[in-house]
């Protein structure tokens, strides 16, 4: 990496701090200020990030030059707006203000010293499990399969092109699939050269999945230990330590959908500004360019979000924080600790009720006895104000995703692409039977376990109540390719590993919170139950629209991420109300373990806890493709020999066809390959000395308007895949020199 390039890569670190200074709430009674103004300044610097790529590819200049003026007009702007905040803040409050370094860690040390050692232990477990995951990114290289095919040949074909403008190939997804993720490791390619922070993409969604499941927690009145709680059970889900060291799209997508339900939530309680709304528009917009299947669990949040802003227009909008201030603080005995860190104000003793949190309708201030009703044109005048503020968050999330759905458009003549991808994974059959026997299949997959006959015996009888009801369980309409149900998925491979506790916590506490939001979160039992339902319904969208797949589990990250802050409520509500059984008994002199089912679910709850820890560790330490320990560390495997621990017998066989073709002179090199083929080591190995891309063009291609090249205009061809399928695009004369998986072929010599 150049000098000038290890700059623009602290550009991003720079903007996103200066950017949450000057974001930061003003208002004093917003819940968890820093959480939210880092929520703002990521949506904002990845807005940024999106349509930068899409403006320089429109001008053909995604060249290093360009972005490094992009990227200084941007932070220089970030920094004077973060100036001209601390300037104009009369009195800066709450921990992102502070302006004394020994002040913020006087605070860091004052809450650390007031928490409990139960509350230190998931604070450790959670930062332990983030700083490895940064060490393990940092030292792996990209190895994810559907990488190797699509993901980043995508970013070394705008590189190589300058611009965004599709080509030929016979990978679809290369141009079909949203690319919003590849957009922002397009930015790290230019500024590195390379691919080496590569991972650090999905490990930054995923602190920001923990910092904004935190936040929900605690608007959903959970206090610091549910919110901790609520990081603690994603943090250590297998899926997502995993995909945090990787290169695929699923955090990242999963962070959107987080950022805007923290966001729409924000909703509930106060009439949406014209920031809010662009913020809510700009997520939703970079959820759609990232993975359009994360606007199932979208769609949701932003309808709760409308509802919300209806109410409050109907009844004056007015929510009467001080007297819920004051009904919260009755109902707590002791002295107040600090909230979690970065809630920016005094929180409950453990298991107490977050006094800021968002409440149901009793919290919004109806007009007095005998005093003048709501004017019926101040309503009118809120409604038509919410309908105005939806349609601008839809115009700036179709200017953040728009151009791409544009691009798509023109080529395919259809905005969600050709036939074959929009058949391939949605589902084809929606009567009420097929749905269920996908959604009974896409939960069998994500809460699978280790126990094998267990597996064997639920996934018999999902498939003979299938055929009981008239479905076929492997039925092409209902099933991706020519996938076959069941697969094992307990294993922690980051492409398909379950989560069968973090799920479990999930569905009790969706449960609880639907059926008794009042003893799960009796501060805000209306806004709890209304979230439970986006989260209900999201996972109900997605079995009726999405196809059961092996690594369907991907897919339904973003709906994991969503239902976290249930499990940390409904966690911190039965230790809560466990410890107040306890002190109560031991008061009146009796025992103290006289609850006994009670005792029961906390044991379990606890044991499930510990449960979710090993596995965490266990990811980082044995998971696969990127590991600490065992065969394939990240410490003791070559930097080539990692990149193909998916499949380590093509290793040589690339390398010695790239080296014969580069041994030829070779400049312009066909591509022969399939669909579901490995391109991206070609990209590294046939790169000049100095570093250049090499003219790959391909000699196949499903695009009906960008023909192939012609074999006979290429110095060379590399294949992968099927040799007959090479040797028919062979020129007559030339030599095919096949190993195994890999060939290539050259031309006499002249």
């Amino acid at each position: 990496m150049s000098a000038a390039g290890s700059l623009l890569v602290a550009a991003p670190l720079v903007a996103v701090p200066s950017l949450a200074v000057a974001l930061r709430p003003a208002r004093p009674d917003t819940v968890a200020p820093l959480r939210l103004a880092v929520v703002r300044a990521a949506v904002v610097t990845g807005a940024f990030a999106v349509l930068t790529v899409e403006l320089l590819g429109a001008l053909r200049l995604l060249t290093l030059p360009a972005f490094a003026v992009a990227w200084l007009i941007f932070v220089a702007a970030t920094v004077t707006a973060a100036g001209w905040r601390r300037r104009r803040a009369a009195a800066p409050t709450g921990f992102g203000a502070a302006r004394d370094p020994a002040a913020v860690r006087a605070r860091l040390a004052d809450r650390w010293r007031t928490a409990g050692r139960g509350e230190r232990l998931l604070a450790g477990t959670v930062g332990g499990l983030v700083l490895v995951e940064l060490l393990i990114a940092l030292l792996a290289e990209p190895n994810n399969f559907d990488s190797q095919t699509y993901h980043l040949p995508k970013v070394e074909h705008w590189v190589a092109q300058g611009g965004l403008e599709f080509w030929p190939t016979a990978i679809h997804r290369q141009v079909t699939i949203p690319p919003g993720a590849e957009y922002l490791l397009l930015h790290l390619r230019l500024f590195t050269g390379g691919d080496a922070l590569h991972n650090l993409v999905q490990w930054a969604a995923g602190v920001g999945c923990l910092l904004a499941v935190a936040r929900i927690a605690a608007q959903l009145g959970g206090g610091r230990r549910a919110q901790l709680l609520t990081a603690f059970v994603l943090a250590t889900t297998p899926m997502v330590a995993l995909q945090a060291t990787s290169t695929q799209t699923d955090l990242v997508c999963a962070a959107w959908v987080a950022c805007v339900a923290t966001l729409a939530l924000d909703g509930l309680r106060r009439r949406a500004g014209v920031g809010t709304l662009l913020l809510l528009g700009a997520a939703t917009g970079l959820t759609a360019v990232t993975k359009t299947s994360g606007l199932i669990g979208v769609g949701p949040l932003l309808l709760l979000w409308g509802i919300g802003q209806l109410r409050l227009a109907y009844l004056g909008g007015i929510v009467r924080g001080a007297d819920r201030d004051r009904r919260a603080g009755a109902r707590v005995d002791g002295p107040a600790r600090p909230a979690l860190v970065g809630a920016g104000r005094v929180g409950l003793p453990t298991g107490g009720a977050d006094p800021v949190a968002p409440v149901g309708a009793d919290d919004v201030a109806r007009p007095a006895a005998g005093g003048a009703p709501e004017p019926p044109g101040s309503r009118a005048g809120g409604v038509a104000r919410t309908v105005a503020g939806s349609v601008l968050v839809v115009l700036v999330a179709l200017l953040v995703v728009g151009p791409f759905l544009a691009h798509v458009q023109a080529e395919f003549g259809h905005p969600l692409g050709p036939p074959r991808l929009r058949e391939s994974i949605p589902m084809e059959r929606h009567d009420p039977p097929s749905v269920l026997v996908n959604a009974l299949r896409i939960g069998h997959t994500a809460l699978d376990t280790p126990l094998a006959p267990v597996r064997a015996a639920t996934a018999e009888a999902i498939m003979a109540g299938a055929r009981a009801i008239g479905v076929d369980p492997q039925d092409r309409a209902i099933t991706f390719g020519r996938e076959t149900f069941p697969v094992p998925a307990w294993y922690p491979d980051e492409d398909r590993v379950a989560f069968p506790l973090a799920g479990a916590l999930a569905l009790v506490g969706a449960a609880l919170a639907l059926a008794r939001p009042a003893r799960v979160s009796p501060a805000a039992a209306g806004t709890l139950r209304g979230y439970a339902t986006v989260v209900v319904t999201a996972v109900a969208l997605h079995t009726a629209m999405i196809k059961w797949q092996p690594w369907g589990n991907r897919l339904l990250l973003y709906a994991l991420v969503l239902a976290a802050p249930l499990a940390g409520i409904w966690l911190d509500s039965l230790f809560r109300r466990r410890l107040a059984s306890g002190s109560e008994s031991e008061s009146r002199g009796g025992s103290p373990a006289a609850p006994g089912r009670r005792s029961v679910a906390v044991g379990l709850a606890v044991a499930m806890l510990a449960g979710s820890a090993l596995a965490g560790v266990l990811a980082l330490s044995y998971g696969f493709p990127r590991r600490l320990v065992g065969a394939g560390s990240v410490f003791t495997t070559s930097e080539w020999d990692t990149r193909f621990l998916r499949r380590p017998q093509w290793a040589d066989e690339f390398r010695a066809a790239a080296d014969a073709v580069r041994a030829s002179g070779a400049r312009r090199i066909g591509l022969v390959q399939q669909n579901d083929n490995w391109e991206y080591p070609w990209w590294l190995l046939l790169r000049d000395a100095d570093g250049r891309p090499p003219e790959l063009v391909a000699l196949q291609s499903v695009l009906p308007d960008r023909p192939p090249a012609d074999p006979a205009s290429t110095d060379a061809i590399v294949c992968t895949g099927t040799r007959k399928v090479c040797a028919d695009l062979v020129p007559a004369g030339w030599t095919l020199t096949w190993r195994g998986y890999v060939g290539y072929a050259l031309p006499p010599p002249r």
